[in-house]
């Protein structure tokens, strides 16, 4: 029955395994990259953050172009009218019809500012998509990681299990010739339970990795992955520079800086309203009625200029200077502190790469302490020289040390993209890279 069972898993096994076997589209991880900005909701939200800008920047355009409309009229009277002379000062019918241009501007050219401002909102638009493509790859690379993560952990779960297998049927023959007791059965039975539900809950979890990599990325749903190269660590003596690149790179950066370049720019918007205002407008009219009177006036052109200075409206100007003072202020408060958090955050970025470069090494060497700590062990078990228990720990110790060497490695490849992210060079990384 048991037999069975494991026949059932190694059958189970290959059907999980087989899901990105076959004929299967491969990706690479730039693939994924590509695949996953193409299909974003997320990118596309950004992009139309763009495209509004770009209206707004039209918007302010318009406020620097004549206005011009038409217009026309046309009165119908119940009767004619006459004075006692005979001259005519009401007619049967009677229309009007002209063209109209007016342009009004203030004196502290603000419709100037706000083209500018317009203008610096589409650059911060542009960094913003920038810095939510990085930090989609980030996500994307996670999610990568994360079903090579959990493929390796199904792997090591099925070995793990194969092992188990094959010791509780070399317990078994020994048991029955009496070289072993009872007891050591029951623990074999023990540990290869625990690693059937541990092979479950690997199958299970893989699983639910390619489905999440599927919704990030859009792509089908058989398929397979090709690993990347191990990444290399950068020298350490770079650390300064990274951070000099960071501040000249990172596009959340630069769109928080051109935030207080925005702000500051808007309070000279506001202080322009303390201006007069200065209107020009232009009419072409013309006029024609039933019947012709003396006086009609069948064509005028006329120009004026007007000119508009509120001096009183309640403190409202005065408030809206002050608040966009107040929001300079805190435009270049979030800046300043998003630079600390900058450099904070690609230090934490570097040092958990060193960290993990030194310790994959380490977690390799031991991997191979635990396989030779193995076999030795199961060697020594054949021969009497080693209990149930020391093989079971011996197991136990392999498979740490299994997992912890797939955990580092791929941690290491993510930690790398992590750095590239926090110094600002993600994406130039993400396109120069085959």
């Amino acid at each position: 029955m048991k037999s069975v069972w494991w026949c059932l898993l190694m059958m189970m096994a290959a059907g999980v395994m087989s899901v990105s076997d076959g004929a299967a589209q491969e990706y690479t991880l730039k693939d994924l990259y590509r695949q996953a900005l193409n299909n974003s909701e997320r990118i596309k939200f950004a992009e139309e953050n763009v495209y509004i800008a770009q209206m707004g920047r039209n918007k302010a355009v318009s406020l620097l172009i004549p206005r011009v409309t038409a217009f026309g009229t046309y009165s119908r009277f119940s009767e004619e009218k006459y004075t006692m002379a005979g001259a005519l000062i009401q007619p049967e019918e009677s229309g009007t019809w002209g063209v109209r241009a007016d342009q009004a501007f203030s004196l502290s050219a603000r419709e100037w500012d706000a083209l500018k401002i317009a203008g610096q909102s589409i650059v911060k638009s542009e960094y913003d998509l920038s810095t939510a493509k990085s930090d989609f790859v980030v996500a994307v690379a996670a999610s990568y990681y994360d079903v090579l993560k959990a493929k390796r952990a199904l792997e090591i779960a099925a070995a793990n299990l194969e092992r188990l297998t094959q010791y509780r049927h070399f317990v078994e023959r020994r048991v029955r010739v009496g070289e072993l007791t009872k007891t050591a059965l029951l623990r074999a039975d023990g540990e290869l339970s625990g690693a059937r539900a541990d092979y479950l809950r690997a199958s299970n979890a893989f699983k639910l990795s390619r489905a999440a990599l599927i919704r990030i990325t859009g792509i089908e749903e058989n398929f397979q992955l090709r690993e990347e190269e191990e990444a290399t660590l950068p020298k350490p003596y770079a650390l300064d520079r990274l951070k000099k690149t960071a501040l000249a790179s990172r596009t959340d950066l630069k769109s928080y800086d051109l935030q207080t370049q925005i702000a500051a720019q808007q309070v000279k918007y506001a202080r322009g309203a303390f201006w007069p205002n200065l209107g020009v407008f232009a009419i072409y009219n013309r006029a024609d009625q039933d019947p012709v009177g003396a006086t009609l006036n069948r064509e005028s052109i006329l120009a004026g200029v007007s000119l508009n200075f509120p001096f009183f409206e309640g403190g409202l100007r005065i408030a809206e200077l002050k608040e966009a003072k107040a929001r300079q202020r805190q435009a270049q408060w979030v800046y300043e502190d998003l630079k600390k958090e900058v450099d904070v955050e690609l230090t934490g970025a570097y040092l958990e790469l060193e960290t993990l470069k030194g310790s994959l090494a380490f977690l390799r060497d031991q991997l191979l302490f635990a396989e030779d700590n193995y076999n030795a062990v199961l060697r020594q078990l054949e021969h009497g020289l080693a209990t149930s228990l020391d093989v079971m720990d011996a197991n136990t110790l392999l498979l740490s040390a299994q997992r912890n060497v797939a955990d580092a490695l791929y941690n290491f490849q993510m930690a790398h993209l992590k750095m590239k992210r926090s110094s600002g060079t993600l994406l130039e990384f993400v396109a120069s890279n085959p």
